[in-house]
């Protein structure tokens, strides 16, 4: 008690369990002396206020000379689980993987039609097949071949969902839809990834049913590839680069809501990986972003032959003539502020630069 937390008097009347709780204060160090890994009082109060930040405590339980126990108690809704992610129209949905049978690669000419709806067989037996964009009411695109398939069962049903692509197995920290949402169709609750972005947990049960209407024709009838894809080939594409996801998903709706594709991207380097390995009608961007920024990314563009003349818009809070100017004399097409997202201004933009999103049939 040399730090002159408490007074003498009060320090001699409190409990084991009291005296302990000092543990958890800021600053607090059982060193004497300060070293590159300890003595600075920096640990257990950053653990208790992270405990205490989603709903849960910590207690502490000490025997001189034997041991000392800490005890986390956290809420049942931040359970972890491990899930495989996927892309279904351009956004990340997360399949818990208990409640996976099989993950493969179909190819376009293993299916077959019957009486409407479309099937694949592995091991013998008949799996129905819908894509995943369908259920979950995304944007459809062009299936892969092969097309990545997610199969799924429930009491007895067993079907198959084709998705954009695997992303790989995670670790989800499980976080609860807001109860003001109701039962979200086809969702059970929802996690964030590494990159801050969320991505939603399906409801297996759900999903079942969902596609036993689809493939019963109470939704849909089947998958028509061959018309998903060319229309996917004459939708014009966007991508968005902004690390702010608020942004990001603004312009993301904005765009769709008009009709074009749209991908997005986090940071520079991240939309740069993208731009080289798909085909864009016009890249939107910010400047200030990690890794690597708006005006940097604009320079690889435009010093590449194949990608040099893709236009360009730069969105951004900032509206100084030098900053628009830099922008410009970087390469870009058009210099906005994030204020022309209260106005067509934003979308006039786009569609004066590339057109209206299908492409003429001509």
């Amino acid at each position: 008690m040399g730090r002159g937390l408490v007074a003498r008097q009060v320090a001699d009347q409190l409990s084991e369990l009291e005296l302990l709780e000092f543990l958890f204060l800021p600053g607090f160090s059982t060193k004497d002396q300060v070293t590159e890994i300890s003595g600075r009082g920096v640990g257990l109060d950053v653990v208790q206020s992270m405990v205490k930040a989603v709903g849960g405590s910590v207690r502490v339980a000490s025997q001189p000379g034997r041991q000392t126990v800490f005890t986390l108690q956290l809420p049942i809704t931040m359970s972890v689980i491990r899930a495989l992610l996927v892309d279904v129209g351009g956004e990340p949905y997360a399949f818990p993987l208990t409640r996976i049978d099989h993950i493969l690669y179909c190819p376009h000419a293993a299916i077959r039609t019957v009486e409407g709806r479309q099937y694949f067989d592995r091991d013998g037996v008949s799996i129905g097949l819908v894509l995943a964009a369908q259920i979950l009411e995304t944007e459809v695109g062009p299936p892969a071949d092969p097309m990545p398939v997610v199969v799924i069962s429930d009491r007895g049903q067993q079907f198959g969902m084709i998705v954009d692509a695997f992303r790989g197995e995670r670790d989800l920290e499980v976080r609860p839809l807001d109860p003001r949402l109701g039962k979200v169709r086809d969702v059970n609750s929802a996690s964030l990834l590494e990159n801050g972005d969320p991505v939603l947990i399906v409801d297996v049960e759900d999903l079942v049913r969902s596609i036993d209407n689809v493939l019963l024709g109470r939704r849909l009838t089947r998958v028509e590839f061959e018309r998903i894809a060319e229309e996917a080939r004459r939708r014009k594409r966007v991508l968005v680069v902004d690390d702010s996801i608020t942004v990001r998903e603004l312009e993301r709706q904005l765009l769709q809501a008009r009709g074009y594709a749209v991908d997005v991207a986090v940071d520079g380097m991240d939309g740069w990986n993208a731009i080289r390995t798909t085909r864009y009608d016009l890249v939107v961007t910010d400047v200030d972003m990690p890794r690597m920024d708006g005006i940097g990314l604009v320079g690889l563009v435009r010093a590449d032959p194949a990608r040099r003349d893709v236009p360009i818009v730069i969105v951004s809070y900032k509206d100084r003539e030098e900053d628009r100017l830099r922008g410009l004399d970087a390469g870009a097409n058009r210099y906005l502020t994030k204020s022309s997202f209260h106005d067509e201004t934003f979308v006039d933009t786009i569609v004066d630069l590339i057109g209206e999103p299908l492409e003429s049939q001509g």
